[in-house]
């Protein structure tokens, strides 16, 4: 394939871009009622995001020694993870009020720069992963290796700051 076949994903990757993140931002304010709280969510998507680290770097290095096939798995299993995550967290904060972080002092600090650069990496990293995956797809595997070396560490942060944060944040719970 050719950039042909990667322009007919322009349009959806651009949607989704600026769809996703609208959508979870509206549905992060909306509770439903009478609702238990689905308290049980918050580890389990934080493993999620554990693991989608592990794959990725687990990826990278199946690429890097030429197996195409094992990368290509990993990283689709990837992208259901960070589905899945996505699907969990919103779901947690539909039924879940917000958990004040309780710390204080520098350790206060520390943990609203994690969250916040987490939260911006999580909207930025949507159009590149899917730019990258799009690539990959259209088989332009040069352009599709550029874009990764941008999209890989960015992904590997917001998915290990995933992990930091529900650390930080699990004692005000």
């Amino acid at each position: 394939m050719t950039a042909p076949a990667e322009n007919k994903y322009k349009k959806l990757t651009i949607l989704i871009s600026i769809v996703l993140p609208l959508v979870v931002a509206a549905l992060f304010g909306v509770k439903i009622p009478n609702v238990e709280p689905l308290s049980f969510l918050p580890p389990i998507y934080a493993s999620i995001n554990g693991l989608t680290a592990i794959l990725l770097v687990v990826a990278v290095l199946a690429i890097k020694k030429g197996n195409r096939k094992l990368h290509e798995g990993l990283m689709k299993t990837c992208l259901i993870l960070s589905i899945l995550f996505l699907g969990m967290y919103v779901a947690y904060h539909m039924t879940s009020d917000s958990t004040k972080f309780g710390g204080e002092g520098a350790i206060k600090y520390v943990y609203y720069f994690v969250l916040i650069t987490h939260i911006v990496l999580s909207i930025a990293i949507i159009p590149l992963v899917l730019i990258t995956y799009t690539r990959a797809l259209s088989q332009i595997f040069d352009k599709h290796k550029k874009i990764a070396k941008i999209a890989f560490p960015l992904w590997l942060y917001v998915a290990v700051t995933g992990v930091v944060v529900y650390v930080m944040i699990s004692p005000y719970y």
